[in-house]
């Protein structure tokens, strides 16, 4: 049986929000969302964590191409994101741009792109004091 390991790589992007649905009036907007229901919106440094694993190739000693991951990620995540309003994003049309809902899009986004089943997980830090995480629809986050 091939030992498997997992890695995680960290990037970083800039990118403004407003927390806000249609669902709601907007007394409740204010009411759930608070300052973060601002109508000019604010910003965040996002730090996004991407977990991938597999087997371990005996004659590689890894279990990913690194370089390849973050190729991917670069250009289907960070260019996409790295200072735009996630609100305009059409992604985002029908779901609010909470830090749930953008570490699902970056899964969703990278699970058809990362080969094999290898992504685990993707974390996303919007704050010092928040973290989000999501490793799939069969998961029980």
């Amino acid at each position: 049986m091939a030992q498997a390991a997992s890695v995680t790589r960290r990037y970083r992007f800039s990118a403004a929000h407003r927390l806000h649905t249609d669902q709601l009036s907007e007394e409740e907007n204010r009411r759930v969302f608070g300052k973060c229901n601002n109508p000019n919106g604010h910003g965040h440094n996002y730090v996004v964590y991407v977990t991938v694993g597999g087997p371990i190739d005996p004659a590689t000693g890894r279990s990913l191409d690194l370089e390849g991951l973050d190729r991917v990620v670069t250009e289907r995540v960070v260019r996409r994101f790295d200072h735009q309003d996630l609100n305009r994003d059409p992604a985002f049309t029908q779901i609010t741009t909470t830090g749930e809902n953008l570490a699902r899009l970056i899964w969703e986004i990278l699970h058809e792109a990362i080969p094999n089943g290898k992504l685990a997980k993707v974390g996303v830090v919007e704050t010092r004091d928040n973290y989000f995480e999501y490793a799939g629809p069969s998961s029980s986050c």
